[in-house]
């Protein structure tokens, strides 16, 4: 496995909205529609929402499976400014803020450590790996290791007989598996250690995530054509938010 997102939620379309348009002082043209009610059997309606299809206004990707967000129907004038706004850079773009995406991401150690570079506008809750990490046996699943190597022999120069960059990962499990077993039966601290520093890089963890969409963009804007795939894919994702384009600018 590369990198799961799941448990994807969008959420603050309307006050980003009205914070927009509190710089011309120009509510009365709004023209976006958002929940209004709640029937008893849990159905929402719109204002004007049957006039809104009709007229061809840009149903967003929260309808999309996989994705919350509601299904908030952005005006062709919010749709407009918003636009305007994004293309202007960070400063008029300060809208972006205000939209949040919450989500749970499982990915490999060495793509976090990118991933935390991105501090202003996030906030993360992780797998403890101090804490949690002798909880379970260790499965080359719990792993990234999709790029190794699995012919003998393949790396010159290299002591270690016949065996392959796959079968080393294996051989680490292996070691990770018989520590943990240690550190189980005897609570000697010294086994702790061994899971803790030999821990490989690829060992995928899970973050639960909150972010905007002013974070997206940076993250779009310098990661969209990174080496690792893990980033390639994680773009693709930002890709299928609701109204991405205010992100992306439909760069490719």
């Amino acid at each position: 496995m590369s990198i799961k997102i799941e448990n994807i939620e969008v959420y603050g379309w309307e006050a980003a909205i009205r914070g927009a348009r509190n710089l011309k002082n120009s509510w009365q043209d709004s023209d976006s529609h958002f929940y209004e009610s709640e029937s008893s059997d849990g159905d929402r309606d719109f204002r004007n929402y049957h006039t809104l299809r009709k007229e061809k206004v840009r149903l967003p990707v929260s309808e999309a499976e996989g994705v919350s967000g509601g299904k908030n129907l952005i005006g062709r004038e919010d749709y407009m400014l918003l636009m305007n706004m994004s293309k202007g850079g960070p400063e008029e773009s300060k809208w972006r803020r205000m939209v949040h995406v919450q989500m749970d991401i499982t990915a490999p150690l060495y793509w976090w450590k990118e991933f935390d570079t991105y501090k202003v506008g996030t906030v993360s809750n992780s797998c403890s790996t101090m804490r949690t990490i002798h909880e379970k046996e260790f499965t080359f699943e719990d792993f990234s290791g999709e790029h190794l190597l699995s012919e003998a022999g393949c790396l010159e120069g290299f002591n270690g007989g016949s065996s392959s960059p796959a079968e080393v990962l294996k051989m680490t499990i292996s070691m990770l598996n018989a520590a943990r077993a240690a550190f189980l039966e005897t609570g000697d601290k010294k086994y702790w250690w061994q899971l803790i520093q030999l821990l490989p890089s690829s060992y995928n963890q899970r973050r639960t995530i909150d972010l905007n969409y002013e974070t997206l963009r940076s993250q779009y804007r310098e990661r969209r054509n990174h080496k690792l795939d893990e980033w390639r894919k994680y773009c693709a994702f930002i890709k299928e938010l609701p109204y991405s384009e205010f992100v992306t600018l439909r760069e490719e």
